[in-house]
């Protein structure tokens, strides 16, 4: 499990296994349209209520691949889910959909470490 002392979140997300006991994401990022948190076998992407889309949970089975793109002010981090319409980026612009986030500068890192945490795990 990675942990990642300058994440640390006293509200971290804690869900409950089939035992109920707590199990705290691998990695867990706060984004402009959402928060991504990385468990052992899925993805949730919690979304705040201005958000047109709805919160995700996606099976690590179905993970196919991360796409991750820093931007020069504005960034993106796209789940690749087998069986999912993905949008595509255009010339000047990111995509959009609801396996996507967008970040900023200050964010790019903690995008990297839930890319490669995803990408660890993902059995898609």
């Amino acid at each position: 499990m990675v942990r990642l002392p300058w994440r640390s979140d006293p509200e971290e997300e804690v869900t409950e296994d089939e035992e109920g006991l707590g199990v705290a994401p691998v990695v867990s990022c706060s984004f402009q349209d959402g928060t991504i948190r990385v468990y052992e076998d899925h993805v949730h992407i919690e979304r705040p209520d201005r958000s047109r889309f709805e919160e995700r949970t996606i099976p690590m089975d179905e993970i196919t691949g991360v796409e991750f793109s820093g931007g020069i002010t504005i960034g993106y981090l796209q789940v690749r889910q087998r069986g999912f319409d993905h949008d595509s980026p255009g010339l000047l612009s990111d995509p959009v959909d609801a396996n996507t986030v967008h970040l900023g500068r200050t964010e790019r890192g903690c995008a990297t470490d839930a890319r490669d945490a995803i990408l660890e795990r993902a059995t898609g």
